[in-house]
């Protein structure tokens, strides 16, 4: 007799709980990753930083999330998704709550925080690797449009909550009680995951025995008949469809990082918002994204379903990244700052449309090494989005901020056609590794 209530409100759809569950740690994450962009100000003003230096702490944690990408994809494949996400909570709980400690007078205390940063980048690399690689385990193919949606609204609903959040606790308290009320966040969350879920569903104490026979039905054959192989990096550097998927999420990540990192600050200082006003408005584009996520993956999953995958999953990101440029375009347009918000915040929400489909592709072909393949493709969705938190503040300084947003949608506009040449049914081929033995724990 099973006497947890969250068996007894969850039996039917234990894989619903845990894409649940991890739409809530990707809010938290992205809670912990924009929470230095609304405290940017008070950063720069206690440490002395001017925008570059401020934007040098943006970017020291992109590259750290770029580079461990593919390692913390690796480990989730070789750990599990369970173990990896919780160690990653931890992981940077702890570098959120290490920057405040760095006094301002000390000698070299901006490499501190710099150095902090990195390492937060580092713990928050592994969450989208291992939780694709739990998508590959537990989703079936034909939801996983939507599931990944869910997934990735948290992203907008982190984002979203960040600024008005943010503000009221520094306001009253200070940006260092913001960095340790997130870091509290994180902690808590990493122990429930630990406690609800599981690496695959066979192996979950809740599950009914329909929805595991379900979930089977409907994974790709290569998951069930090769478990314990996965994929040489050779393997997956090599494969034309890894790096089509791969460029076009770089200039994903590159449109998108100028929302959470120099969004904001445009509002309050380029368009002369006050804090208040900023705050408010700067949640419209990640509000956006919290809802065109999931919508996006239900529509993926209803054109995969009628006309196949190369509809459903190639078809949709080229038409919807391409709307992202030709809004970014206009935002320009407006003069009014209240009226480029909204028309922004609609081109936030056109380009997370696509979101599931980059996921929902690696994970389909990539299977039991969904992890690794998923990870080198948020790789360069992270370079992207490093090269703009450095590269936006000197395109303003030089040929002012328009500029910054055109570079954007430029490349929303090759994202979309690199889209043109993915091949979401080729699922990549498999060599068996000794040292990678499962990961059905």
């Amino acid at each position: 007799m099973h006497t947890n209530p969250l068996y007894h409100h969850s039996r039917r759809r234990i894989r619903w709980l845990l894409v649940g569950w991890i739409f809530a740690i990707s809010a938290i994450a992205y809670l912990d990753r924009v929470n230095v962009s609304i405290a940017g100000s008070s950063i720069q003003k206690e440490f002395g930083l001017d925008n570059t230096q401020l934007g040098w702490v943006f970017s020291s944690f992109v590259i750290g999330y770029a580079l461990f990408q593919a390692p913390g994809g690796r480990l989730a494949d070789r750990f599990g998704p369970r173990k990896i996400l919780s160690v990653a909570t931890i992981w940077w709980a702890v570098f959120t709550a290490l920057v405040t400690t760095v006094p301002a007078g000390i000698p070299g205390a901006i490499a501190v925080v710099l150095a902090a940063r990195f390492l937060l980048g580092v713990g928050e690399a592994m969450v989208f690797p291992a939780s694709n690689r739990m998508v590959a385990a537990w989703i079936p193919s034909q939801e996983r449009g939507l599931a990944n949606g869910l997934i990735f609204a948290g992203v907008g609903a982190g984002a979203g909550v960040t600024p008005p959040l943010i503000t009221l606790i520094l306001l009253h308290y200070g940006w260092r009680w913001s960095f340790w009320i997130c870091a509290a966040i994180g902690l808590m969350a990493g122990l429930v995951w630990y406690l609800i879920a599981r690496d695959r569903p066979e192996g979950h104490p809740w599950i009914r025995d329909a929805e595991i026979r379900h979930i089977r039905a409907g994974r790709p054959k290569l998951t069930e008949a090769e478990p314990g192989v996965t994929l040489a990096w050779g393997t997956i550097l090599g494969s034309r469809n890894v790096w089509a998927l791969t460029i076009s999420y770089f200039a994903f990540g590159y449109a998108s990082y100028i929302f959470f990192t120099w969004f904001f600050i445009y509002l309050n200082t380029v368009r002369g918002l006050d804090l208040k006003a900023s705050a408010l408005f700067g949640m419209l584009p990640f509000l956006a994204m919290a809802a065109f996520a999931p919508l996006g993956g239900y529509i993926s999953d209803r054109l995969t379903k009628h006309y196949g995958k190369r509809v459903g999953r190639s078809g949709l990101p080229v038409v919807s990244m391409a709307i992202a440029a030709v809004l970014m375009v206009f935002a320009m347009q407006a003069r009014d700052a209240r009226v480029a918000s909204i028309v922004l915040a609609a081109g936030a929400g056109a380009l997370y449309l696509s979101t599931s489909c980059f996921w929902s592709v690696t994970a389909d072909i990539g299977g039991d090494a969904a992890g690794s393949v998923s990870g080198v493709m948020n790789m360069g969705n992270q370079i992207g989005g490093a090269l703009t938190a450095s590269v936006t503040p000197l395109l303003a300084k030089s040929f002012g901020w328009p500029s910054s947003f055109l570079v954007a949608a430029a490349l929303c506009m090759m994202g979309s056609l690199v889209w043109l040449t993915v091949d979401p049914v080729r699922i990549l081929s498999r060599k068996p590794l000794k040292d990678f033995a499962g990961i059905n724990r």
